[in-house]
């Protein structure tokens, strides 16, 4: 008898387990293109915007340095230690392993004692800058969903710029400068990410709070993707959904998050005082130790797959799209022009699949495999979708109230309704049952 109910619980929870695991989040994760449904018509298939997972973008980067031969070791040379600026007699030797400070070192597994670390040449030309830029470049647009964090082993640089490209390093715009003085440097006021808010998050500043020579302590530097993000989704990003909605319609702030390069120039090393010792020039450098940049292969919300092919990574398109940021439609499928997916309405999306073009499809315009009508629409004979009354086009898939003078408005899209209870309700909701299949007290 108790085998018997402790059985029934058993069953009723892998039910309520199984039932939350495939009921999608309140906000959506977009983790899936599209699944199977069951309809008056049968098995069809019902699209969804999706994304690929966020993941560790330095494996697949290519590094270049400005000037080329800026890497300490060709001739050999020596250097001061960090912790004693004045113990000047570390080697740097191109020729020698356990001596090389190659770039590769920048984004090599760290935990080894001591570090490995790119390293500059010495500031041996002072008074001429030294100036260093490193280009990190993907050629393939990325989406941040993380911080950039840049880890220094000789003293975070007194002044540095971190820039983007969104054009494959054609053309270059400032995220952020880091300054010991910003007035002096940049002519700009210090400020950090907190004096930002939601109606200026995509101002450049300059920030002072990166920039401490020669602290041992302090080596690190970051540029604040998720401080940025907690402005619309709250300070642990919690309310996704709000964040999803400002991407979604505000393409400056989507464009503000994706890059397909980014530069780091570092403009002047780190001193620790007010003027340089140009007796002890050795000093001065440039080491870095690990750069990580977070983020997902950018495919406009057409795909859950990112490859790697002839070292270049390209979206596994779907909703019949294609192309390497899936930016188009495939040949036969331009029935309609092409458009990125949609993050609304929360949670699922809107797909904007492509459909196939009026030549390639004769009559045969849905079907209940590939083109099924679109938000409740009934397909007539493989030749016309009949849609809700707040619906129109080829496949259901337009609101009707885009076509009327003043647009759609909150109450016009059906499907934009707000979300039912979640997956933490089902619990609650089957505790009687719960509760019901417990044995009774003393048994």
């Amino acid at each position: 008898m108790y085998l018997s109910r402790f059985l029934s619980l058993h069953t009723l929870w892998v039910t309520v387990s199984s039932v939350m695991q495939h009921y999608p989040s309140v906000w959506g994760h977009y983790d899936v293109c599209k699944t199977q449904i069951y309809t008056e018509e049968g098995k069809v298939w019902d699209y969804m915007a999706c994304q690929p997972e966020a993941r560790d973008m330095i494996k697949y980067v290519k590094v270049t340095l400005d000037p080329p031969d800026i890497t300490c070791g060709d001739p050999p040379e020596t250097f001061c230690a960090m912790g004693n600026p004045y113990m000047c007699n570390n080697e740097c030797d191109a020729s020698t392993q356990e001596l090389a400070h190659p770039p590769e070192l920048m984004f090599d597994l760290e935990g080894r004692h001591p570090s490995t670390f790119w390293q500059s040449t010495t500031w041996k030309d002072y008074p001429k800058p030294l100036h260093v830029n490193i280009t990190l470049s993907w050629n393939k647009t990325i989406e941040l969903t993380d911080n950039i964090v840049i880890t220094f082993e000789s003293g975070r640089p007194d002044q540095m710029i971190l820039e983007k490209s969104l054009d494959y390093g054609r053309t270059w715009q400032p995220y952020q400068y880091y300054a010991t003085d910003c007035l002096d440097a940049f002519h700009m006021d210090p400020k950090s990410v907190r004096d930002l808010s939601q109606h200026t998050v995509l101002e450049i500043i300059c920030t002072e709070e990166y920039s401490t020579g020669y602290m041992t302590n302090s080596k690190i530097i970051h540029f604040e993707i998720k401080d940025r993000f907690a402005f619309f989704a709250g300070p642990r990003l919690h309310n996704m959904a709000s964040l999803y909605g400002q991407l979604d319609t505000t393409k400056k702030l989507r464009d503000f998050f994706t890059i397909t390069d980014l530069r780091i120039r570092l403009l002047r090393p780190a001193t620790g005082e007010i003027y340089v010792d140009e007796q002890h020039l050795a000093r001065y450098f440039y080491a870095i130790s690990d750069i990580r940049v977070y983020g997902r292969c950018k495919c406009n919300l057409h795909a859950t797959g990112c490859k790697e092919e002839n070292k270049r990574l390209l979206c596994e398109c779907e909703h019949n799209t294609t192309g390497p940021d899936c930016g188009k439609c495939k040949k036969n499928y331009q029935g309609r022009p092409w458009s990125p997916g949609s993050y609304l309405p929360i949670p699922k999306g809107t797909a904007n699949i492509c459909i196939p073009s009026i030549s390639s499809i004769g009559t045969n315009v849905c079907d209940n495999e590939l083109l099924h009508c679109q938000n409740g629409g009934t397909c007539i004979n493989n030749v016309r979708c009949q849609c809700p009354p707040a619906y129109t086009g080829i496949l259901c898939e337009k609101l009707r109230c885009e076509r009327e003078p003043g647009g759609c408005g909150r109450s016009s899209a059906p499907g934009r309704a707000a979300p039912g209870p979640g997956p933490r309700l089902l619990p609650l909701l089957l505790l009687p049952a719960l509760l019901a299949a417990r044995p009774p007290h003393g048994c």
